[in-house]
């Protein structure tokens, strides 16, 4: 083979050399979406960064939104927080969800009385 050809051929397989590796990388630092919905209403930090598109600081504007003004009332208040728009919104929106804020903190439901035992018929 001559000079001519061996240049491109490096150059080629340096690239998919390079290609390879950031794909790599890149698949690496992906996350991994939840399970199942985050309630954006109990959730921590760390839960809300579980979300694709919510990091450390877009999560604590959260809390402090939540913390500031209340329980939201739907995933669309979200689009409070500085830095949330519609389109990022539209992408995280499958990950979250709204419950009650106080749901874990209330006792659990007592069981209802048992019923009273029909009594004998006198003799």
């Amino acid at each position: 083979m001559d000079r001519q050809h061996i240049l491109p051929t490096r150059a080629l397989v340096s690239s998919l050399a390079f290609c390879c590796l950031l794909a790599s990388a890149t698949v690496a630092s992906a996350k991994k979406p939840p399970l199942k919905p985050v309630n954006i209403n109990t959730a921590t930090s760390e839960e809300l960064q579980q979300v694709p598109g919510i990091g450390p600081v877009t999560a604590d504007k959260i809390l402090q939104m939540r913390k500031s003004y209340g329980a939201f009332k739907s995933v669309d208040d979200l689009l409070a927080v500085k830095g949330l728009g519609k389109k990022r919104l539209e992408k995280m929106r499958k990950y979250l969800t709204v419950g009650k804020a106080s749901a874990s903190k209330q006792p659990p439901k007592s069981p209802p009385p048992p019923a009273a035992e029909a009594e004998a018929p006198p003799n």
